[in-house]
């Protein structure tokens, strides 16, 4: 059973940093695609960044240039390195792995990122 294990979240002021982590078990997850994604109250969830199989990663508009988005195989984890953190941040953190086995995704259950002004 493929499971996703988000940490890391937690309240920061306005132009801190937090790094998110992403645990993934069940699964060897070398050759899928990662992203996390935020949903903030009363908005759809968004995509805010992704990294292919190849170590290839796209951001959100509005996070490029502050956030950064890795993988360690070794360790099936996924990371989001968040510097200059603004209170539009606030949100709910998820992480999606999508398998290239199948075209399965599996969803986290997320992490609340509190950013305070």
């Amino acid at each position: 059973q493929v499971q996703l294990v988000e940490s890391g979240g937690g309240l920061v002021q306005a132009g801190g940093s937090l790094k998110l982590s992403c645990v993934v078990s069940g699964t060897s997850f070398s050759s899928d695609t990662l992203y996390w994604y935020r949903q903030a109250p009363g908005k759809r969830r968004e995509s805010v960044a992704l990294v292919t199989r190849y170590g290839v990663s796209s951001y959100a508009a509005s996070v490029k240039g502050r956030f950064a988005i890795s993988r360690d195989n070794a360790e099936n984890t996924v990371y989001l390195r968040m510097n200059s953190l603004k209170p539009e941040d606030t949100a709910v953190y998820y992480c999606k792995l999508s398998s290239s086995a199948g075209g399965i995704d599996y969803w986290g259950q997320g992490t609340q990122v509190t950013v305070s002004s």
